[in-house]
């Protein structure tokens, strides 16, 4: 994907230049059934299906969002010999940076493309996915099962799978101004594989079925009993509706099942890396520990994962809460193991337009541990934001997170971090 990255960033300064005419280039175009990229996003799950046909040619909306971060953030652990941490000092991290393209393609057919230009683990570009969204079959002929069609999306690429609604409100490496907070979950549940989501949605009820591939790193190579693969299954249940003016109400209920797959990546997945830099890790280490300070229990051979979302606005002040249960095992563990995590979030939202918030997250991961001990992780947040313009949010962020029970031979063994971080996002 690395290839398609750089191609596409080639293609975008062409586009810029002014040399391909053969369609509109829109930098702020309200496309139908869209969920914007700036602060009218915030609290926005599934894209809409409520707008009316606006479509007139092929078009295409040019996006992009930069995030960058100061940091001074403290690490520790036991100090036993041998596994000592890395010092911490304070200072930028990297800028990141990703460019969308969203094209509609036909009426009630619109194609999602989200590049990676610079993150955290690869500095290069790379394509994170992309797919392709069916809310009309006219293609196939006008009216085509339009009662149907009405309550209906179809969603098929190699694109970031719609397992619980954690995600919705996560940081995607450069696009965190959806996010309140710096850092995600500590189980970070997402995951990119090649796949189908249906959806129906009626009078507030929310349901979707879907099948995919189970594969990250996508190959036809055969494994030593002649697979190339296997599958995982996903599943939405909920309900969101707008009761009145002040109160808004979603619960949702979201299942992710492997059959046999060669490696599950549901917790380790993300290529752009943790929001932390450089914590946890290991001070005789000569790279990057990209992934530290989230947790991924390993649980790499066949998983099934349930998340369970409330979300309740009444005026300025909401709630959102994840409640998750993963269970599995490693290729070699003959018995299954479990990992719960907990999270619960308060934001209240004031000023002009709510351009101004607080709050505060509670994170647990309460998991048996592929060493083989019962280990907690806790973490508390506390953050307040900005919205300086729609699309450019100032945010600060104080965070403890503690590591208990882990074993002497873990680096993780009295692991504690503790500081603040300040972040800029643009998102257009």
């Amino acid at each position: 994907m690395r290839t398609l990255g750089k191609l596409l960033v080639m293609v975008f300064a062409v586009c810029m230049a002014g040399q391909v005419q053969a369609q509109q280039i829109n930098f702020n175009r309200s496309l139908d059934n869209f969920r914007y990229p700036d602060k009218r996003g915030v609290n926005v799950f599934e894209a809409p299906k409520d707008t009316l046909s606006t479509f007139d040619g092929v078009d295409v909306r040019v996006g992009g969002s930069f995030a960058l971060q100061y940091q001074a953030i403290d690490n520790e652990n036991a100090g036993l010999a041998g596994y000592e941490l890395k010092e911490a000092g304070s200072n930028f991290n990297l800028a990141t940076a990703n460019m969308d393209l969203d094209v509609e393609l036909y009426d009630g057919v619109r194609m999602h493309l989200r590049t990676y230009l610079s993150s955290r683990h690869h500095h290069e570009p790379y394509v994170k996915g992309g797919y392709l969204l069916i809310d009309k079959l006219d293609f196939v002929s006008e009216g085509f099962l339009s009662d149907l069609m009405q309550y209906t999306t179809i969603k098929v690429g190699h694109m970031e799978n719609n397992y619980g609604d954690a995600h919705f409100r996560r940081s995607d490496n450069a696009q965190a101004l959806h996010n309140p907070f710096v850092g995600n979950l500590i189980m970070d549940a997402f995951t990119t594989e090649v796949g189908a989501e249906v959806y129906y949605r009626r009078s507030g009820f929310i349901g979707m079925v879907g099948f995919t591939n189970g594969k990250l790193n996508q190959s036809v190579e055969e494994n030593a009993e002649g697979k190339t693969g296997g599958a995982s299954f996903l599943a939405k249940i909920g309900y969101d509706k707008q009761v009145n003016d002040d109160f808004r109400f979603r619960l949702t209920g979201s299942l992710y099942n492997t059959g046999y797959v060669p490696s599950s990546y549901l917790y380790n997945a993300d290529r752009a890396g943790a929001r932390y830099y450089n914590l946890m890790q290991d001070a005789t280490a000569t790279s990057d520990d990209f992934r530290a300070t989230r947790y991924n229990p390993n649980l790499s051979n066949s998983i099934t994962a349930v998340m369970i979302n409330p979300f309740m606005k009444y005026g300025g002040l909401e709630f959102f809460g994840t409640i998750e249960m993963a269970k599995g095992k490693a290729s070699y563990e003959e018995d299954d193991r479990t990992a719960m995590q907990y999270a619960g979030e308060l934001i209240y939202r004031f000023g002009a337009d709510e351009n101004i918030y607080v709050g505060g997250r509670y994170n647990l991961v309460d998991s048996e541990d592929i060493s083989g001990e019962d280990v907690t992780i806790d973490r508390i947040q506390f953050a307040a934001g900005w919205f300086m313009t729609r699309n450019i949010l100032l945010k600060a962020e104080y965070v403890v997170q503690n590591y208990n029970d882990f074993g002497a031979t873990s680096i993780l063994n009295e692991g504690q971090f503790n500081g603040a971080m300040v972040e800029a996002v643009i998102s257009f």
